[in-house]
């Protein structure tokens, strides 16, 4: 990380049913991005894709690996020792034995909580029928992780129909974690975007004031050490008021991919957001 708080990275595409990237292709992008003096590789994917997609389940068996958890671990391998840059993965929930082979060859790892309401599993909540995102199991694998000595990068998303009082929760079981493991080293406090062709394409996007408001909330509760971060690319004409709320982190920024969770949302050129940080003191 550089002082103005983000850290360079290159991000490999999310594992969909359209494309799985090739060993050779992860190794081309993520020496594309060490040449380009980034720090980080994320790799960003879904929960075992290969239990609903044929596609990825064909995938893997042409590169030899029963699991997407075991490619994943060797293609982090492989950047580690080829490239240099240090993987950061973020791909759901891991058993035990995972993260201990995940923790061999990551900086850190990610996942988000989302929220901690149980209310949003329900029918008619964003969360109802994805059972990965079952707030009970993720607080359990950060707890996990914890246990283990692994470093971890976790946050919310503010926007899906929580309330107030549901976001404070879920900030304060983030500090219970970390008071008790002490291995949370950033939480993000991410706006939802409604993206077309999805069920909450109509859903009303958070406004500026709303991240204020909650980034200001998630400073008070976890103290002045923590590392909070807001991504600049999903406000680009309000984040720099994000300095004033309480964030010391921008989170990845990378000058070589696009963000494949966010494709619509470019990242701001890092000259850009450099003066933006120095302008705010």
């Amino acid at each position: 990380r550089d002082r103005c708080g983000y850290c360079t990275f290159v991000q490999a595409p999310r594992s969909t049913t359209a494309h799985t990237m090739s060993p050779e292709e992860v190794l081309d992008v993520a020496a594309a991005g060490a040449r380009l003096g980034c720090k980080e590789a994320l790799f960003s994917l879904g929960d075992r894709p290969e239990l609903r997609h044929i596609e990825a389940r064909r995938h893997l068996k042409s590169v030899g690996y029963e699991s997407t958890p075991d490619y994943l671990i060797a293609m982090c391998q492989l950047v580690l020792e080829r490239t240099g840059l240090l993987p950061h993965a973020n791909a759901g929930l891991m058993t035990k034995t995972e993260l201990l082979q995940l923790r061999e060859f990551n900086a850190s790892l990610g996942l988000m909580i989302e929220n901690v309401s149980e209310r949003l599993t329900q029918r008619g909540g964003p969360h109802f029928g994805a059972a990965s995102k079952h707030p009970a199991l993720r607080l359990g694998m950060i707890e996990l992780a914890g246990s283990l000595g692994i470093a971890f990068t976790t946050g919310i998303l503010i926007g899906i129909g929580e309330t107030h009082e549901e976001r404070v929760d879920s900030l304060l079981a983030i500090d219970r974690i970390q008071k008790a493991h002490g291995n949370i080293q950033e939480v993000i406090i991410q706006n939802f975007r409604a993206k077309p062709d999805t069920r909450m394409r109509r859903s009303v996007e958070p406004t500026v004031l709303d991240m204020l408001r909650t980034i200001a909330v998630a400073r008070m509760i976890l103290g002045p050490d923590m590392n909070i971060q807001a991504p600049p690319n999903l406000t680009p004409d309000g984040y720099q008021a994000y300095l004033s709320a309480g964030i010391n982190d921008w989170g990845g920024v990378s000058p070589l991919t696009k963000d494949f969770i966010n494709p619509e949302a470019p990242w701001p050129h890092l000259t850009e957001l450099k003066q933006m940080t120095e302008d705010s003191g």
